[in-house]
């Protein structure tokens, strides 16, 4: 009896050394292979190197290879687990190794009926491939080109070893770079790849563009000598024009130092310059006569105040004359001559405003406003220095006096440069024609007042 008990206790023995498991209270998951090698049903599966299962079925489906695989209940692996085929050793049996993925984060669980599909397995290299590849390097495989190529490294490196280390550190450093911006690296690609999508839409417009390109180089090619003699032209004249830049420099700058007393009087004439060139469009007549010419015709509107003892007075007292100072004086009826006093204002006319609403030196402030019992006509404003004259206005000269013709008396004195509008001139231009029909006696008694 003792024989047949030593035969069992080796039968277990050997049952347990080749990891022989009872996993019938497990669950199923089919691996996909392209290769198994010599797996055989019944062949261990093992996690971490340790058994949880066996092999059951190996199947073939077109030129993937199904391993149907039984697993211990208790083993619990996520859903995208890899699976390869091992070997024990050099020469031992081939089993199936299902690890968790290494590649990326683990997801999901493997439960029954779970596939690990052909793109998560892989399986080691034969010892008869190991054996043929190192034949092949042996037997004439280039072995005899990396003893050369070993030595001539060596040579090379020979006395240049901090110069190759510091080659190595910068590679080192370029491909940190490079792994540093690798989402930017992958964003350029994309971009690049949506970008010949593109081209790849437009190939016929491309090929159009580029077949209208010939005749156009052609061209090009045909005219290259003269366009060559051109470009060598340019230079040759931008050496001329140097020349003679070099040498007129001098009198440009006299001629530039010459102009300068002409500049500063331009400067010196400000506003009168281009004031006067409007006047010049209207010469001889003003500005504001455009708003009078009506066809062929001027219309103009005069107003006449005539008084018969003015008149009759004026008649027989000596005309103006010329003072020594060479001040026109004025002749009263009596034959005495009295010259204005310059500031001083001349007596107001019919339509303009009385002395009495004026200030008592006659001179306006920039903000005056006349009393209320003095009203300006409807629209008549005094515009602040430098403003634009508008049509049909008056701009005050130099001197700031008031010449005659205005609702303000002769002689009043605004600021420099104050403009009138057109409402403040006295019988403004307006196309019209007023008249008053009488006769001799009408004008001699005063009746003939518009």
């Amino acid at each position: 009896m003792k024989a047949p008990v030593a035969a069992a206790t080796v039968l277990l023995a050997l049952a347990s050394g080749c990891g022989v498991v009872d996993r019938s209270d497990g669950y199923r998951v089919t691996v996909e292979f392209s290769d198994v090698l010599d797996l055989v049903p019944h062949s261990s599966v093992k996690v971490d190197d340790v058994t949880v299962g066996s092999v059951e079925k190996i199947s073939l489906s077109g030129w993937t290879a199904k391993v149907r695989v039984r697993l211990d209940r208790k083993v619990q692996l996520p859903a995208n687990a890899t699976a390869a085929v091992r070997q024990t050793s050099l020469l031992g049996e081939k089993y199936v190794e299902v690890a968790k993925p290494t590649t990326e984060a683990a997801r999901g669980k493997l439960t029954d009926g779970s596939v690990i599909p052909l793109a998560r397995t892989r399986r080691s290299a034969e010892v008869e491939e190991v054996l043929a590849a190192l034949g092949l390097v042996l037997n004439g495989g280039g072995l005899a080109q990396l003893k050369t190529i070993n030595q001539e490294l060596a040579t090379a490196f020979d006395g240049r070893e901090p110069v190759a280390r510091d080659a190595l550190h910068q590679l080192d450093e370029f491909m940190g770079g490079l792994d540093k911006q690798k989402a930017d690296l992958v964003r350029a690609i994309e971009a690049l790849d949506r970008l010949t999508g593109r081209l790849v839409q437009q190939r016929a417009v491309i090929g159009d563009a580029l077949d209208a390109l010939g005749p156009g180089i052609t061209v090009l090619a045909d005219q290259s000598t003269q366009l060559t003699g051109a470009l060598k032209s340019l230079g040759e004249l931008g050496t001329v024009g140097t020349r003679v830049v070099n040498e007129s420099k001098a009198d440009t700058v006299a001629s530039l130092r010459a102009l300068r007393p002409i500049l500063d009087q331009l400067v010196k004439a400000g506003d009168d310059l281009p004031q006067s060139l409007d006047f010049l469009l209207t010469y001889p007549f003003p500005p504001n006569v455009t708003g009078a010419i009506v066809g062929d015709f001027v219309n103009l509107a005069i107003t006449a105040d005539l008084d018969a003892a003015s008149i009759l007075a004026n008649l027989v007292a000596a005309g103006p004359r010329v003072s020594k100072a060479g001040k026109t004086a004025t002749t009263t009826p009596r034959g005495t001559t009295k010259t204005p006093k310059p500031g001083t204002l001349a007596p107001s006319l019919p339509g303009q405003l009385p002395l009495e609403c004026l200030p008592l030196d006659g001179i306006l402030p920039p903000e005056w406003v006349p009393p209320k019992e003095c009203k300006l006509p409807d629209g008549c404003k005094l515009l602040a220095p430098g403003s634009p004259v508008p049509l049909g206005g008056l701009l005050i000269p130099a001197e700031g006096l008031v010449p005659a013709g205005t609702v303000f008396p002769a002689g009043t004195k605004l600021p420099k440069g104050t403009v009138l509008t057109a409402q403040c001139l006295l019988g403004a231009v307006t196309g019209a024609v007023d008249g008053v029909v009488g006769g001799l006696t009408d004008v001699l008694t005063g009746g003939l007042t518009p």
